[in-house]
């Protein structure tokens, strides 16, 4: 007998290795019988050893290599299968639709540690106080280790797991130097099988359409039957309580829930939310953990130990043990869409992960893409809408400001110089009265930095990043965010990461005469903070609180200003998408919008859907609590036909006209894309490997064929980006093309040297 084996190699192919003659002389060696389908082996490789993993057995017969040139498995490194049918079949549903080697899609399911075959035990460190310990044994200047040992001492003799000390706010460096100093210790357990769920907090009472919703989840969890649900729901209209009354029965049967969001600052909120509803054993998977954990939670998952699991995208790939519920929340998130290596929509695997496991999958949002309204159109997802918020709270009306009709308030420096804030008096004035009213205020501006382009008045020149087809981006740090975001200015391109100082004069002319065109998020934060936070404009100073990446990079930063928002006193939130999704403040009566014709403008025929996703998100911040709220959108162009169905009829209204629109211009969801990238030291280059790309089409292959054409920024970290797109009318004749056409293409000689990447069921091009 024979084993196939994939490994992380980008080749279309599994590869057959032999049983050694005398397994008993393999260090390592887990026993002298076959490896089971599911392990991992390590084997030699050419030059390499790589770790694989089973996917068959065959017979020496069923192979295509002759036996003695076949290599034997070096170890076995797992007795029982890591990964069951269900994870294998997976794979390789994976691997066919996003047409991605088994080897590497097993390599992204897969966490590093694993891949590296390492051990899979589930033991977990624990930390206790030694007996002898006592709290004179502390020096006084020792603050901060004292109050972390208070913490720890509430634990009793037993103390507590790593994971638990550092989710109440431990800090593992603190834990070693008390190691260190002989004060606490740390010894490691097995892991116990978590107690049954219960309910920490009773339900919140239901309306109608949300217990029409939850009926029907339960209906279909108790049937075993898969179903996709579309719970359409406006900003506020309790969609978390549907979730979680759902989930109560799930869990209660002893079932898994997993539950999706798209950010990773959504995950401490959200694990809050569940905690404060179940006592349970959740588990936290986000891209920002560190290995270790992360194999923790891998373990946690396949195990049964995790009871509610909350993750980004890449934790639709995770092993369940007895999953029974998939919610994605906010399901209409570009995040969710992976941009590199297996090119996955997380959404559209946790469909399929229903279907195989024979559970509903709620995909949650108030703001549905195209595709799910077209599911929906197709009997393929069940809607339920939310059309109303719980209690008397209404939606924020929408309210146009005409900024041709009014110059934007101008402000002076010390120096006396007059500049310009971005902000209509209208609005400012607006802004004002809510902060006197004791509320808060958030403003919405889609790009962060200090302002995008620096440029030359003198001669033109521009600053632009020498490595992409992209202006340098402004980041300049006022003496307060000094201390707390940046240590000094700079321009930075956002595409690459290329940094470079700010120069004094042009470099093309010599000119001092040096200016930084348009707004990002640390301008209008700094022009907001002259008009309502300077002693000299203003009787009370307001905070600022600025929230984008910049401001949220550092550990447990975005905790520190989540907490700071929910004080509730006034202040003025100044933040990019970040602040739009699924966030829940309940002081927010007022949200502004002071550029909002950019979305409309652009070339790529999804931004209108984006955009006014990304407003109905950002306006369904205001008014979320006891307060009425209201939304006020500055504009260039307040007779955008777009822009004023948006605000008049709706989103649900917009959507559809849009789905009407792309039905007539053959654009999906009424029709399935695939578009392939082409990267090379030269755009000939590049461009020549898609043009014989084309000439490799079968001829009867019935696609609209674009291209090939220069991608939306065709040079980027010193690469030259070109691009093809393939349209169909039917899926299945789009993926029969591909599977004849794709290996082809990439041993193609003029593609030798060049990267050339398939991303099926594209969100952009």
């Amino acid at each position: 007998m024979l084993v196939q084996v994939a490994l992380p190699v980008p080749l279309y192919r599994v590869f057959d290795y032999r049983l050694p003659a005398d397994t008993s002389a393999l260090p390592n060696a887990i026993s002298t019988r076959m490896p089971q389908i599911g392990t991992r082996v390590e084997v030699s490789f050419g030059r390499q050893t790589l770790i694989g993993i089973v996917v068959a057995h065959l017979s020496e017969a069923d192979s295509s290599v002759p036996l003695n040139k076949l290599k034997p498995i070096n170890k076995c490194l797992d007795a029982d299968p890591i990964l069951d049918d269900s994870m294998l079949t997976l794979a390789n549903w994976l691997a066919r639709y996003y047409h991605y080697p088994l080897g590497d899609v097993l390599a992204v399911i897969l966490p590093s540690l694993v891949r590296q075959g390492k051990p899979l035990d589930l033991l977990i460190t624990h930390w206790r106080i030694l007996p002898h310990i006592t709290d004179d044994d502390f020096h006084a200047n020792a603050k901060k280790q004292k109050q972390q040992f208070d913490m720890l001492k509430l634990h009793g003799e037993r103390g507590a797991s790593e994971d638990v000390l550092l989710l109440e706010g431990m800090q593992r460096s603190f834990l070693k130097t008390l190691e260190e100093k002989g004060l606490i210790e740390r010894y490691i357990e097995s892991k116990q099988a978590p107690s049954p769920v219960k309910l920490a907090k009773m339900p919140l009472d239901l309306n109608t359409e949300q217990q029409l919703a939850v009926d029907a989840i339960i209906a279909a969890h108790e049937a075993q039957r898969y179903e996709g649900f579309l719970l359409n729901g406006i900003t506020g209209s309790g969609k978390t309580e549907v979730y979680l009354q759902a989930m109560q029965t799930v869990l209660e049967a002893g079932k898994q829930v997993l539950i999706l969001v798209p950010e990773i600052g959504l995950t401490p909120q959200t694990r809050a939310r569940f905690a404060s509803r179940f006592a349970a054993h959740i588990v936290l998977l986000h891209s920002g953990m560190n290995n270790t954990h992360r194999l923790q939670g891998w373990q946690d998952c396949r195990t049964g130990h995790a009871q509610i699991i909350i993750g980004t995208r890449s934790a639709v790939l995770y092993p369940f043990a007895n999953l029974g519920l998939i919610v994605v929340d906010e399901a209409h998130d570009g995040s969710y869409k992976q941009q590199d290596t297996l090119r996955y929509h997380a959404a559209d695997v946790a469909l399929y992960r229903g279907l195989q496991h024979h559970i509903p999958v709620v995909l949650g949002t108030a703001t549905p893409s195209l595709e799910h309204l077209k599911l929906v159109d197709d009997d393929k997802l069940s809607e339920y809408q939310l059309l109303t918020r719980p209690g008397n709270a209404k939606p924020a009306p929408m309210q146009l400001i005409d900024a041709r009709l009014q110059s934007t308030h101008q402000q002076s420096t010390d120096d006396g110089e007059r500049y310009d804030t971005g902000l209509t008096d209208t609005l400012i004035g607006a802004i004002r009265q809510t902060l006197e009213a004791g509320d808060q205020v958030l403003i919405f501006l889609n790009r962060r930095g200090y302002a995008p382009v620096l440029l030359c008045k003198a001669c033109g020149w521009q600053a632009d990043c020498p490595r992409c087809d992209a202006h340098l981006t402004v980041h300049y740090a006022s003496q307060a965010q000094q201390n707390a975001y940046s240590s000094h200015s700079y321009l930075k391109c956002h595409h690459c990461d290329w940094q470079a100082y700010i120069p004094t004069v042009c470099p093309d002319c010599g000119s001092q005469n040096l200016d930084a065109k348009g707004m990002g998020t640390t301008r209008l934060s700094e022009n907001l903070h002259a008009i309502f936070a300077n002693p000299q404009t203003s009787k009370v100073l307001y905070p600022i609180i600025q929230i984008d990446r910049d401001t949220t990079r550092l550990k447990d930063s975005w905790e520190k200003i989540y907490q700071r928002i929910n004080e509730g006193k006034p202040a003025i939130l100044v933040g990019t998408q970040m602040v739009a999704k699924g966030h829940h403040f309940p002081n927010v009566t007022l949200v502004c919008l002071p550029n909002a014709d950019r979305g409309f403008l652009s070339a790529d025929f999804r931004s209108p859907e984006h955009t006014a996703q990304l407003m109905i998100q950002v306006a369904g911040r205001a008014g979320r609590g006891d307060k009425a709220g209201r939304v006020l959108i500055q504009t260039l162009q307040p007779d955008n036909e777009l822009l004023l169905k948006l605000v008049k009829g709706g989103y649900l209204s917009f959507a559809r006209e849009l789905l009407q629109e792309r039905k007539m211009m053959g654009l999906p969801p009424h029709s399935y894309a695939a578009l392939i990238r082409c990267e090379g030291k030269t755009m000939a280059a590049t461009t020549q490997a898609l043009k014989d790309a084309i000439a490799l089409l079968p001829s009867n292959h019935n696609l609209a064929v674009l291209g090939p054409i220069d991608a939306p920024m065709s040079k980027k970290n010193s690469r030259y980006h070109a691009q093809l797109l393939l349209l169909a009318k039917d899926r299945r004749q789009l993926h029969h093309v591909l599977s004849q056409w794709w290996q082809p293409v990439q041993t193609l000689p003029s593609a030798k040297y060049l990267k050339l990447t398939l991303d099926v069921d594209p969100v952009g091009w």
